[in-house]
């Protein structure tokens, strides 16, 4: 009955106040909960879809075991982009001006595309954290303002002030500050604890995407299908 009566005396800007704030505690708990589930399964797939490539005898391989292992399509779409490059379409071969440069721009161009994309999806959510976190408290600070000044006008035009009847609303206008604080708190929490998780996922991507392209681009047309295989698999067949 008290949040029934906190709602039926607001007007339409405390009101609307609280329907934002709910609007984003609700937006930012279903973005925490997708970014934990994914974050926490990249990490782990990461690790392993790394591994796999170095220790395939070539792409073709790799990618029949990233199908598998690659669960949130962070590490395939790196090695499909490289495939496609060195191992290009007879029909593509020449006709265009990205087939036309040398190896490594082409490498460079697809790898960087396909990392792009990749970190736009663990990236995905972050902006609306931190607008959460940035926001949440000064929306619940314009409702506890603007309740403490409704509550202001009313009694002062119903004779003498005093604190037992200014305690009561002035109370229920502070709730607004507790629950746009409530809203930006978690919010903020998972925007730091997330950040640092895909930096170091980010940091990983690079890496691989980096070696990747020093692994093929140096490769002779007519070696690389063979070079390729050794490389992957490192010197006298060990795994790198």
């Amino acid at each position: 009955m008290d949040a029934l009566h906190w709602w039926l005396q607001g007007d339409a800007v405390t009101q609307g106040a609280a329907v934002v704030l709910l609007a984003m505690s609700v937006a930012s708990w279903v973005v925490m909960l997708w970014k934990a589930r994914l974050v926490l399964r990249a990490g782990g797939d990461v690790a392993r879809c790394m591994a796999a490539v170095w220790q395939s005898p070539s792409l073709d391989v790799a990618a029949q075991r990233l199908a598998a292992l690659d669960s949130q399509a962070l590490v395939a779409p790196l090695v499909a982009a490289a495939q496609g490059v060195v191992q290009p379409s007879a029909a593509s071969v020449g006709t265009t001006l990205a087939a036309a440069g040398p190896l490594s721009q082409q490498l460079t161009r697809v790898l960087r595309d396909a990392l792009h994309g990749v970190l736009g999806r663990l990236q995905y959510g972050q902006v609306l954290l931190a607008t959460v976190g940035a926001t949440a408290p000064f929306v619940g600070l314009l409702g506890t303002v603007w309740g403490i000044y409704h509550a202001l006008t009313a009694l002062g035009g119903g004779g003498q002030v005093t604190i037992d009847r200014l305690s009561g609303p002035v109370g229920e206008a502070l709730v607004m500050t507790a629950a746009g604080l409530a809203v930006a708190i978690p919010a903020v929490l998972a925007y730091n604890v997330f950040g640092r998780l895909i930096g170091r996922i980010e940091a990983d991507l690079e890496g691989f995407a980096l070696d990747l392209r020093e692994l093929l681009a140096g490769t002779p047309p007519a070696q690389r299908e063979g070079v390729e295989g050794r490389a992957l698999r490192g010197p006298e067949g060990t795994s790198t």
